[in-house]
């Protein structure tokens, strides 16, 4: 896909709450770069399925990915675990995967001009969506302390939810992503693999911007 200028493209790709996210954001906001969280968009079109089942369609779904707001992925409501879990099968769906990539790929060539490039993160981003990003991270933790993180984070959102419901949620979601037939969750040669088990968000941060600030010299 061809861009209008020179802009910084930025893929990280992650398993369910090993805090790519938080980093995605941390990035974004240091650089100036537009951020997509690809997977709350799985996540929105999961909650209108469980809501709103009479308009769960294919030309309902369509206006809704080309009018998206990218703010309006905020929702709270996005964050459950049946939200998750049903997005988690909603990103089998060849035809509703190929309406969400062209939105993607739209962020991550054409960014606003305001922005000076794109951060993306989801499961298939520095192979499927930004194959030539000039950075490729696989944020990864393992599963207790993502599944810890997530119990926490739905904890202070006063969700009643258990450790052990979130750990079997935690991995039914891996399963699911490393093993679909399109699009799996998967490392490329290219990809920094960085481990945040035992890293504080600003040492994970500061890890990713030491390696940016070497090719872009900011």
């Amino acid at each position: 896909m061809k861009y209008k200028k020179k802009i910084i493209k930025v893929a990280i790709d992650s398993p369910a709450a090993a805090g790519a996210g938080t980093l995605a954001k941390s990035l974004s906001k240091h650089y100036n770069l537009l951020y997509l969280d690809t997977g709350k968009i799985y996540r929105m079109l999961a909650f209108i399925k469980i809501n709103q089942k009479n308009k769960f369609n294919k030309k309902f779904l369509k206006m809704k990915i080309k009018n998206l707001d990218i703010k309006t992925l905020n929702n709270n409501n996005l964050l459950s675990d049946e939200v998750g879990t049903e997005a988690s099968l909603i990103a089998k769906d060849r035809s509703i995967r190929n309406l969400v990539y062209a939105f993607q790929k739209n962020c991550a060539y054409n960014p606003p001009k305001n922005f000076n490039g794109s951060c993306l993160d989801g499961r298939d981003i520095t192979y499927k969506i930004i194959p030539d990003a000039d950075f490729k991270f696989f944020i990864t933790a393992n599963v207790q302390t993502r599944a810890r993180r997530r119990f926490n984070e739905l904890k202070k959102l006063k969700k009643k939810i258990t450790y052990t419901s979130v750990l079997k949620s935690i991995k039914k979601r891996d399963k699911n992503d490393y093993n679909r037939r399109i699009s799996p969750l998967k490392k490329t040669k290219d990809s920094v693999l960085i481990n945040t088990s035992k890293l504080s968000k600003r040492a994970c941060f500061l890890k990713i911007k030491k390696i940016m600030d070497v090719k872009i010299k900011i």
